[in-house]
C-alpha cells in the first residue's frame, strides 16, 4: 500500500530525528509534472547490470487444461528465475525467487487482502509470490504468448521487489490522485517491459514467428486502461510500447520508466 505525501514526509522527518542527519533538498527529473524523487526508482542499481543473458527455454506444449498450462508456468517461472538471479548478481544485488500458485476461479476470491478482480495474475509483495488465474477465459486461447506475457509481467514485479523498486514506489510521496496513479502507471508499465526483457532473451529458444510477437502486441495493444474501470495500468498503445522496447533491448535499462517523461506513461 502506498503511503499518502503527508505520512511519507513524517516517517523521512521522523528517521532524521533517529539518525541525526541533515536534510536534503529532494531533487528529480524536470521533464514531467510529478518528477520522481527517489534515486531508487530512477537510478537502480539494475539499470546498469546491462542486457540478460541469452538462455534457453523451450515452451512446452500447451493445451486449454488446468493441468497442461500449469506445466508450461511451471516451466517459464524457472526460466524467469533463472534468468533474473543471474542478472541481479551482475547488479550486485541479492536475490531470491518468489513462490507460486495457481487459481481456477475468481469467484468470491481474494488474494492478498483485496478482491481479485479483473486481472489475469497478481503479485503479493508481503508473501513474496504471485498467483496465476487458469480460467476457461484464459484456457480459451492458449496457443498465443498472452499467458507468458502475464506470468513474466507479475515476475517483473518481485523483480522491482527485490530490486528496492517496490518499496521505494510505495515510500514515494505524492500530493493527489492523479499523482499517485502517474506513479503506480510508472510501476505497472516497468513490469510490463521487464516482461518483454525476458521474452526478448529467450526468444531465439521458443520457435515463434515475428507474426506471434507482433500478436501480442496487438492483445496488449487492445487491453489497457480503455476497457477496464480502473485506469493504473497505462493506454493500450502504452503498455504496448514499453513492452516492445523491453523486447528490444532485452536490459532492464530499457525499463526506466521512473525518468520518463508524463507523455510516455500515459
Amino acid at each position: 500500500m502506498k503511503i499518502p505525501f503527508v505520512a511519507a514526509v513524517f516517517a523521512v522527518i521522523a528517521g532524521l530525528f533517529l539518525s541525526g542527519a541533515p536534510a536534503q533538498a529532494a531533487t528529480g527529473p524536470a521533464q514531467t509534472q510529478y518528477p520522481i524523487r527517489s534515486k531508487q526508482l530512477t537510478q537502480n542499481k539494475l539499470y546498469k547490470s546491462g542486457p540478460l543473458e541469452t538462455v534457453s527455454c523451450p515452451e512446452p506444449a500447451i493445451e486449454s487444461s488446468v493441468s497442461s498450462a500449469k506445466s508450461y508456468v511451471k516451466t517459464l517461472f524457472n526460466c524467469l528465475g533463472d534468468a533474473w538471479s543471474a542478472q541481479f548478481d551482475k547488479a550486485g544485488l541479492r536475490f531470491s525467487k518468489p513462490s507460486l500458485r495457481f487459481f481456477t476461479s475468481k469467484k468470491g476470491l481474494r488474494y492478498c487482502g483485496s478482491k481479485w478482480g479483473d486481472a489475469a495474475g497478481i503479485y503479493c509483495p508481503r508473501t513474496r509470490q504471485f498467483a496465476v488465474l487458469l480460467d476457461k477465459e484464459i484456457l480459451t486461447d492458449v496457443d498465443d504468448l498472452f499467458l507468458m506475457d502475464v506470468v513474466a509481467h507479475e515476475y517483473g514485479h518481485h523483480v522491482q521487489q527485490m530490486s528496492g523498486i517496490m518499496r521505494a514506489y510505495e515510500y514515494e510521496p505524492y500530493h493527489g490522485k492523479k499523482e499517485e496513479t502517474e506513479q503506480t502507471k510508472r510501476l505497472e508499465l516497468q513490469a510490463e517491459c521487464f516482461a518483454g526483457v525476458f521474452i526478448g532473451s529467450v526468444w531465439d529458444s521458443l520457435d515463434r514467428s515475428e507474426d506471434d510477437w507482433q500478436r501480442l502486441l496487438d492483445v496488449v495493444a487492445m487491453s489497457g486502461d480503455e476497457t477496464t474501470k480502473v485506469k493504473d495500468h497505462g493506454r493500450g498503445s502504452t503498455q504496448k510500447s514499453w513492452l516492445n522496447k523491453g523486447f528490444q533491448s532485452a536490459a532492464p535499462g530499457g525499463c526506466n520508466t521512473w525518468a520518463a517523461p508524463a507523455s510516455r506513461v500515459r
